[in-house]
């Protein structure tokens, strides 16, 4: 299958007319506003001295709480999800191929996206998950599309999500375009990376295309090079104390696509995979350091 820009687009448009859009009123910790406060406090500062002080208070805030990141609770529900017999087949997903050979964990996330020979796509980390709930435990990957972030079926992905990650941490990304359908997922990625359109006429380069550029009080990489790219990719999925919950890429994706003022992508779309391909290729030779914590 050939893929495009154009095309890509067309599939995401019309797959969200039939689908809808949801979107969900976040749920915000009380870190999240004693972080909200500290932000106030420092608007009464210089500009330049307010920024840099603002990314000092963040640094200090992560360091903190480094130690104990939530998304660890989220690594043991998937690692019990893993093991434990499930779906209409009642069969567990130690058998599934993540491109290591079935049921290899270790260092599996840190190769994704990738050719996958039994489904003849490049997938990522849930959309190859999808495949291998419903080819092994029987478990409609519809299901799992029509869910909302955090919730059901998409609930328990994003558990796995957090245990298989977690085994590639500290490894060094190993995610290369060799085969054809890749260099193609690569470039239609890259393509849809600098597409602008929208009410606001953004693109994801209008905020990750250059060095030093931050918004609020966040730090935007740089994801057309390393090592801009290799902290971007690596650092996430993430947990996010602003909403209390752990995040995956597919729904940091979803969320810039939000931010854009766009129309949400299908969850496992090509559109979604062909911007981790683009970002995951440019990361490469950086470290794993997922899942990480985020504002």
């Amino acid at each position: 299958m050939k893929f495009t820009v154009e095309n890509v687009m067309d599939r995401h448009s019309a797959s969200q007319a039939q689908h809808g859009a949801k979107h969900e009123k976040p749920v915000v910790s009380t870190a999240a506003r004693l972080l909200a406060l500290t932000a106030v406090g420092l608007s009464t500062l210089a500009p330049a001295v307010r920024a840099q002080s603002a990314t000092d208070a963040i640094a200090r805030y992560r360091e903190m709480i480094a130690d104990g990141n939530p998304a660890e609770l989220y690594e043991a529900a998937g690692e019990d999800y893993w093991k434990t017999p499930g779906g209409p087949k009642k069969a567990t997903l130690q058998s599934c191929d993540l491109g290591l050979g079935p049921g290899v964990v270790k260092g599996a996330y840190a190769q994704l996206p990738r050719y996958f020979a039994d489904t003849g796509k490049v997938q990522d980390l849930e959309s190859r998950l999808m495949t291998c709930m419903e080819q092994i435990q029987g478990i409609a990957s519809q299901s799992i599309i029509d869910a909302p972030f955090g919730k059901g079926a998409k609930k328990d992905i994003e558990a796995v999500v957090a245990y298989v990650v977690t085994q590639s941490r500290e490894m060094p990304i190993k995610v290369t375009a060799s085969h054809p359908l890749e260099k193609e997922m690569y470039e239609v990625g890259k393509r849809l990376f600098f597409y602008q359109a929208g009410p606001m006429d953004f693109s994801c380069a209008s905020c990750h295309a250059v060095d030093g550029q931050r918004i609020r009080l966040q730090d935007l990489p740089n994801l057309l090079k390393n090592p801009g790219a290799a902290t971007g990719w690596g650092s996430w999925p993430a947990y996010r104390v602003s909403s209390g919950e752990f995040w995956t890429m597919q729904r940091r994706i979803n969320d810039c696509f939000r931010q854009q003022r766009f129309a949400f992508p299908l969850y496992g779309s090509d559109v979604t995979i062909a911007l981790s391909s683009f970002m995951a290729v440019n990361a490469a030779g950086g470290v794993m350091l997922a899942p990480g914590l985020k504002r």
